[in-house]
């Protein structure tokens, strides 16, 4: 099935309407039924966490990830693990540049379950951070707009380039470091340091092994 008739399907069975769905979901009938006919293909995480909960599923199930319902799902075994969503760039994560639209989801242990919407995952391209975070792994990051000293963090320079860097803080500079030693660190100074914007903060990375 398409993502519409998967949509469909479940608001059928749980008896609800066109109307009640785009009410509960912030949008309008008309767009329920563009969705539904597969006009509109890709769903945001702003449209899809909404309407995952407004049909009692999951978003592997309305994307098409995973052809299990979620009664025939193998529940996740912790109250702390929701389905955080996985993005291709972290321009695209944080709508920076690309649309905020997901490429996949992971299940992800949250501390605190009311900051769960805090949490994603980006898949890595390049070496810059390696052998720390290899080409083509993927980093949990948590929004937010400052970090400590040492730590590493998704980084935006001048409103358009965001990358992932160790961050150090020294008087009224600051610079950003790969792990590769091939790659030499970038320095702000003074009023440059205005040009570096702080996204988020690496928590975890996960690695695929060869």
């Amino acid at each position: 099935m398409t993502i519409g008739e998967r949509i469909k399907k479940l608001r059928e069975e749980k008896n609800i309407t066109v109307d009640k769905l785009a009410e509960l979901i912030g949008k309008n009938r008309a767009t329920i039924y563009r969705y539904e006919s597969s006009e509109i293909e890709k769903l945001p995480t702003s449209v899809l966490e909404p309407l995952c909960k407004a049909l009692g599923t999951t978003p592997a199930y309305i994307m098409g990830w995973d052809d299990k319902t979620p009664e025939q799902a193998t529940p996740l075994p912790q109250t702390n693990v929701f389905m955080r969503p996985v993005y291709d760039s972290i321009s695209a994560g944080f709508g920076v540049i690309a649309q905020d639209v997901p490429v996949d989801y992971m299940p992800t242990y949250v501390t605190c379950p009311s900051e769960q919407d805090k949490y994603i995952w980006i898949n890595v391209h390049g070496d810059s951070m390696s052998p720390l975070i290899d080409d083509g792994s993927k980093i949990l990051v948590k929004k937010q707009s400052s970090v400590d000293s040492g730590q590493i963090a998704a980084v935006l320079v001048d409103d358009e380039e965001a990358v992932v860097k160790k961050i150090l803080y020294n008087d009224n500079t600051v610079e950003l470091h790969s792990v590769n030693p091939y790659y030499p660190p970038r320095v702000f100074k003074n009023n440059d340091v205005t040009r570096v914007q702080i996204l988020g903060l690496v928590k975890e990375v996960s690695k695929a092994l060869q």
